[in-house]
């Protein structure tokens, strides 16, 4: 065998386990067709907070106007761009880099199943002891006359120069994040779903008040639209849907969701199990085919594809191949956050499903409104959820918060759920004052 584990793909569900690996005397070997890294570190998540970065800065800023500042500075997107490029072209030589500076082999090109221990790639084959697909996502393209018209996530992340009207295809992570940047910047930004709700993974009460929000700043939802056909019209691009809709626009995002990548590895030759959602994998992240493994976004999973679950399997899979751990995947409760202004993060059980089961759960939902530590920065409009399991000792099992320091509040409760602590034992606990943790303490009722 040429290598002992091989991988296809070079992003968070490959590095995090071949790094470690590799650094523990096995022979790896990475594949990887397009940029070193994967998608969230070249064309994803990073430069999606890069982006972010100072329109959270500016509506922080706007909160206190006459409270100690004056003047709300402008973006510049061509100077944002560019700090974007000069943060994440490196990328894809220090994604590599990193692989080689471990022992790895990296293999650049398509790769192709010739069997169960064999892969094609450039005319060469490679075979290893165990192979790992780690190939992740793409952005779906609605498949409609016109489509050609339409662009993609990774086209925005790069945009040179913003339209002046853009049109936003989906409600989703994607879509609702990049409305909230474009209209941030001064773009006139339509939303269009087929559905009534836009990101339904988070709570009902807290995505509604991000999108009056939205409204607020000028952004339009047309919900229960389907767009039937795009066209040419000028310098713009006309949409056309159902009930003789029509919508002239500058520009046209297609944000309707992400799919996998497995139609490309010639999988049905060896007879690997899939869905339209992912790779099918048992609880040990194996194929219905021995020695072939499968890990990240490439899985058709329940858990969240999210970047550190794609990192959290990967690291398995490294202890699993160097005997360090033969027992099926377990895991932890994993948080979750939408860039949008203000952010909204969760954790556990979901809040929803909380409200909907009272019997079950007590939710502790408070404002921080009347907060004196919130309001050093004037930020009004902040909520947090608690949620207590009733059956099992009021243990601490959820949480959701909605402010511009939503990732903070939830990192420091991602460890007491984990921990399964319970509301009397999060009083016992002593934080610096003043902080997010001390703040957050005092929203933890005794009864």
């Amino acid at each position: 065998m040429d290598f002992s584990v091989l991988y296809i793909g070079s992003g968070q569900a490959t590095w995090n386990g071949a790094v470690p690996l590799a650094k523990a005397g096995v022979k790896v070997g990475v594949i990887e067709e397009s940029q070193y890294g994967g998608v969230c570190s070249n064309k994803g998540c990073n430069a999606k907070i890069i982006l972010d970065k100072p329109i959270e800065l500016v509506e922080r800023i706007k909160a206190m106007q006459g409270r100690g500042l004056d003047g709300v500075p402008k973006i510049n997107w061509a100077d944002l761009m560019a700090h974007k490029h000069e943060l994440i072209v490196p990328q894809d030589h220090h994604g590599k880099q990193r692989l080689v500076d471990a022992g790895i082999t990296t293999i650049t090109g398509r790769a192709e199943f010739v069997n169960a221990h064999t892969v094609v790639v450039n005319g060469q084959e490679y075979t290893a002891d165990k192979i790992v697909i780690a190939t992740g996502l793409r952005p779906h393209r609605l498949n409609i006359p016109g489509k050609e018209l339409f662009h993609d996530s990774t086209d925005f992340l790069s945009l040179a120069q913003l339209p002046k009207h853009m049109t936003i295809l989906g409600g989703s992570f994607v879509a609702i994040e990049f409305a909230t940047i474009a209209s941030a910047c001064g773009v006139k930004v339509d939303v269009i779903t087929r559905g009534d709700r836009i990101l339904r993974q988070f709570p009902a009460q807290y995505v509604a008040l991000v999108k009056a929000d939205l409204k607020k700043q000028g952004v339009r939802f047309i919900p229960n639209m389907t767009i039937n056909s795009a066209q040419s019209a000028g310098q713009e691009i006309l949409l056309e849907g159902m009930h003789e809709f029509s919508l002239t626009t500058d520009y046209v995002l297609d944000a309707t969701g992400r799919i996998p990548n497995h139609d490309r590895l010639n999988l049905d030759a060896l007879g690997v199990a899939y869905t339209d959602k992912g790779i099918v994998v048992d609880d040990n992240l194996q194929t219905n085919v021995p020695g072939i493994y499968a890990a990240g976004d490439a899985i058709d999973k329940k858990t969240p594809k999210l970047t550190p679950t794609a990192a959290f399997e990967s690291r398995y899979l490294a202890a699993k191949f160097m005997g360090k751990n033969n027992q099926p995947i377990h895991y932890p409760v994993i948080s979750e956050i939408v860039f949008t202004s203000p952010r909204i993060a969760q954790v556990g059980v979901a809040l929803d499903e909380a409200l909907a089961n009272p019997d079950h759960y007590d939710v502790s939902q408070v404002s921080y409104d009347g907060d004196w530590f919130r309001q050093v920065e004037n930020e009004n409009g902040a909520y947090l959820s608690l949620i207590f399991d009733k059956q099992a000792n009021d243990q601490l099992v959820g949480a959701a918060e909605l402010s511009h320091e939503a990732d903070n509040t939830i990192n420091t409760l991602v460890p007491y759920i984990q921990m399964k602590m319970t509301r009397e034992a999060l009083n016992d606990l002593i934080y610096v004052f003043p902080s997010i943790e001390y703040t957050l303490q005092r929203r933890l009722p005794l009864v």
